[in-house]
């Protein structure tokens, strides 16, 4: 057995560096996708590192053995392959972007497509690759070099929150490219032989890694003093976004860009931005002249320049709370620009407090959020809530996005805790017995959008036990549906209020107490009033369900379980998504979901010919061995643990993004939990029993799948680094049992005669599951919820302990503990 600590000492650290310049890469990938195209692509991330992993099982296949030393030399050689990888990838992203709205009916769009999703899985086959020869070359040190890749993986993650904020996100994947080139250097001896003639290609080589290397270091120094001298890697926005969009008027100009771990915010000014949603048609004057906000590239909010001035902030929906409520004392939920501070601010409104949870935003309108009278709270809105006793007069739910088609698609997989039935219990816990909470949607046809929102307001309402009918209204203009919700029922006196109101303003009723037909379609008419007869068949209790079985969208209210309020898909829609594909200008032909089925379909038989290859390569790969006969419960077992790592990480992250603020928090935590936890067990595995540890396992989960709510609902008070120790608490247990998982099925399979043939086809089965189950993951999360998705993943490897367990009856327990 060869010696490493003799022989490469530093062979350990190198890949535990090279493993975080992967994770770390990924990390980078999804806040890149976010702010370049859209939030729903970043899940393809995942899928691809995956896919990346099963290549290099199929690639090792094909390698004939190779001598310990020599698998030394070629992890030094991949970890060069991928520095440069990890910057083609970001190149090939930045230039050749794919259109989604283009790519039913433009076959170029899909090569770009295709193109793009190969690109960005070479850095993770080439990463695999390197880990992977170690682990068939020396798989006596399989729990060694399989926790290093877990603790390696871990920090990656961890950066993940901090480089964003100190080098931007175009900076982070060059420290990806630096750290992954260290790994390498200095590259080994390769000589290349032409006829006579020897060349030692590894010291021109070894300049090439120096020169990148130190260019790499010069240019982040620079990124952290806001500077650049390579301008051509700053982020290329999809033209499809707000920003693009704004960047078009000849007088724009970008005043400030600033990252943080989980947002890119751009501020830019123009004479031509005017964004007021929801302003009367019967203000006569010019719009205040103002600045745009952006969020990650996209929607638009807008920083009124000139504060002095508030008269149009009457003439604005929210402006009827105060009018129902004045001098009274506000609570305004994450108002991103400051508009609605300015209407609270300009109606009279007492005391006003501003819960924002991204400091950039609040340094970017920083006039506003420093106005008298006006208190800051930079933190998440349920955790405010959670620790916060104080009762409102108004609460204003502000409006955080743009206007989006209901059947584009491009939103449904966006996570929002701010609009679940259980954020608005909380809301109407914290208004005083007679306050109002306010908050506008914007109308599309069919109603989805606002017609949800009204649902999870009477819902809420009724798991108080009290009657939404009295206690609803609802106005529309032209483009916005304004709700109100009470405790109490609304007064006669509020509600002459609210008709003199919507008279002067034009302002048309969708439902209120004392609803009149003359009320419905007096200003902004339509030839049906669709949005009147919508909502009144959500308040009918007792057909309600009937017309959620029956609405061509989905419109139920949301939950913590399954918080995703844009997504309006049903299954009954395919046919007509099918029927209108290719002719619509919609993000995949408006069937965005319906794309990610085809992606997954595309990866089973991906993934099913990768390990195909595999088998049959390893097969013939030693002359004058015996066939070995394929053993299904090996198959079977490493499928399962790779289905059941990725079912479980994935719906923790999701669902811990209530819990830490932030997905990118969520993400960066839970992934160095899990990932160190893993490590940790990884080289522990040999003395714990393979089948209690699985056994654990699955309890361990199954038992957290419904245990997270009521622990998300006691501690979600605690400051954020509490509850980060909590998370630990409860996802490292499961972590550290399934880091025992994969080498101690090594062991219980492969450490054996003829087994070391059988790695790489491991490899590539973990893998390839692992690509499918990525996918799976967030369709089963949008059907089910996440906790079903959790439960699922509990279940895989409960059919894994079951496979070892049934075959450790046959052969002894002996091989159950990975002792050798």
């Amino acid at each position: 057995m060869v010696k490493v600590s003799s022989n490469n000492p530093w062979i350990f650290w190198r890949v535990a560096g090279l493993s975080a310049a992967i994770l770390l890469f990924q990390i980078t990938l999804t806040r890149l996708f976010s702010v370049s195209q859209f939030y729903h692509f970043a899940f393809l991330i995942i899928s691809m590192a995956m896919l990346g992993y099963a290549v290099s099982g199929v690639i090792l296949a094909f390698l004939r053995h190779i001598h310990p030393q020599r698998a030394f030399n070629f992890f030094g050689w991949l970890s060069f392959g991928c520095a440069f990888s990890f910057f083609a990838a970001y190149l090939s992203l930045n230039y050749l972007p794919f259109d989604s709205f283009s790519i039913i009916w433009d076959p170029k769009q899909v090569f770009l497509f295709a193109f793009n999703y190969v690109m960005l899985t070479i850095p993770f086959t080439l990463g695999g690759l390197a880990i992977g020869i170690l682990l068939e070359t020396l798989p006596s040190q399989t729990e060694s070099f399989y926790a290093m890749n877990f603790i390696g993986a871990g920090l990656g993650s961890l950066a993940g929150l901090g480089l964003p904020v100190l080098v931007g996100g175009e900076g982070a994947v060059l420290f990806c490219c630096l750290l992954a080139g260290l790994c390498a250097f200095p590259l080994s001896e390769i000589t290349l032989r032409v006829k006579f003639h020897k060349f030692r290609l590894h010291h021109a080589f070894n300049t090439i890694l120096l020169i990148f290397l130190m260019g790499n270091a010069a240019e982040l120094v620079l990124r952290s003093q806001a500077s650049s001298w390579l301008q051509f890697l700053n982020l290329r926005i999809s033209p499809y976004k707000g920003l693009s969009y704004t960047l078009q008027y000849p007088d724009a100009q970008i005043l400030s860009q600033r990252w943080n771990a989980f947002s890119r915010i751009d501020v830019v000014r123009s004479a031509n931005i005017r964004s007021l949603p929801g302003l009367s048609i019967q203000y006569q004057q010019l719009p205040p002249p103002q600045d745009g906000l952006f969020i990650d590239g996209d929607d638009l909010s807008p920083i009124v320049r000139d504060t002095s001035d508030l008269g149009f902030t009457a003439f604005l929906p929210t402006a009827l709370a105060f009018q129902l409520r004045p001098h009274a004392k506000v609570l305004i939920v994450e108002p991103n620009g400051g508009l609605d501070i300015l209407v609270a601010i300009g109606q009279g409104a007492s005391q006003v407090i501003a819960v924002e949870n991204n400091p950039l935003i609040v340094q970017a309108a920083y006039p506003i959020y420093h106005l008298p009278n006006v208190q800051i709270s930079t933190e998440d809105q349920r955790s405010y809530f959670y620790k916060s006793t104080e009762k409102y007069d108004v609460i204003l739910l502000s409006l955080s996005s743009t206007f989006h088609p209901v059947r584009s698609g491009a939103y449904s997989l966006a996570e929002d805790y701010r609009t679940t039935l259980e954020s608005f219990h909380d809301l109407l816990l914290h208004l005083k017995p007679n306050g109002i909470l306010i908050f506008n949607r914007w109308l599309q046809k069919p109603p989805s959008e606002s017609l949800r929102a009204f649902a999870l307001a009477v819902t809420a309402l009724e798991q108080m036990g009290l009657s939404p009918a009295e206690r609803l209204i609802a106005l529309r203009s032209y483009a916005m549906a304004t709700i109100l919700v009470k405790l109490e029922p609304f007064s006669m006196a509020e509600l002459n209020t609210i008709h003199q109101f919507a008279g002067a303003r034009s302002l048309d009723f969708i439902s209120s107490p004392d609803l009149s037909l003359a009320d419905v379609n007096r200003y902004n008419v339509l030839t049906q009033p669709v949005y009147t007869q919508t909502f009144q068949a959500i308040l009918d209790r007792n057909t309600r369900s009937a017309f959620y079985h029956s609405y061509p969208y989905d419109v139920r209210p949301p939950t913590d379980d399954h918080p995703f309020f844009a997504h309006y898909f049903k299954w009954s829609q395919i046919p007509q998504a099918l029927t209108e594909l290719g002719k619509t200008w919609q993000p995949f032909g408006g069937a965005g979901l319906l794309a990610v089925v085809g992606l997954l379909l595309f990866v089973l038989i991906l993934g099913g010919g990768l390990v195909g290859i595999t088998f049959w390569k390893s097969q013939i790969r030693q002359l004058g061995q015996p066939l070995t006969k394929l053993s299904m419960d090996m198959v079977l077992y490493f499928a399962a643990i790779g289905f059941g790592y990725m079912l479980i990480e994935l719906p923790l992250i999701q669902r811990f993004q209530l819990y830490l603020i932030h997905p990118a928090y969520s993400l960066a935590i839970v992934l160095f939990t899990l990932l160190i936890s893993s490590g940790i067990g990884s080289n522990l595995s040999k003395k714990v029993r393979l089948d209690r540890a699985l056994l654990l396992l699955s309890i361990w989960w199954m038992l957290a799948s419904f245990g997270l709510k009521p622990f998300f609902q006691t501690t979600l008070g605690c400051p954020l680094t509490i509850r980060a120790g909590l998370m630990a608490a409860v996802v490292a247990p499961g972590g550290f049992l399934m880091g025992c998982a994969f080498p101690g099925g090594i062991y219980f399979y492969a450490i054996k005669p003829g087994g070391e043939n059988q790695l790489p086809l491991i490899w590539a089965i973990n893998g390839a599951a692992s690509v499918v189950a990525s996918i799976t993951a967030m369709l089963l999360a949008l059907t089910w919820g996440f906790n079903s998705v959790l439960r699922l993943g509990a279940l895989c490897y409960g059919c894994a302990f079951i496979t070892v367990w049934l075959k450790g009856k046959w052969i002894g327990s002996r091989q159950l503990t990975a002792q050798i």
